[in-house]
């Protein structure tokens, strides 16, 4: 079994959905709007990556020019 650490990982998020967005993460074809699922992934992915840029600033190394 692989044991990979991921910073934070149990910290919860919160994503804004909606109700058509929530459905075809789940696997619901909107045939006629694909642009539902687009969107929902984009949503997902800000949230994920606005998580691990804060978590990264926290470890990151403080700059010269501030240590003066």
């Amino acid at each position: 079994m692989s044991t990979t650490k991921i910073p934070h990982g149990n910290d919860k998020v919160t994503v804004e959905l909606t109700v058509k967005e929530l459905m075809a993460l789940t696997g619901v074809r909107f045939h006629d709007n694909h642009s539902v699922e687009i969107s929902a992934r984009k949503k997902l992915n800000e949230v994920l990556e606005g998580t691990y840029e804060i978590g990264q600033r926290g470890d990151a190394p403080i700059p010269y020019q501030l240590l003066s």
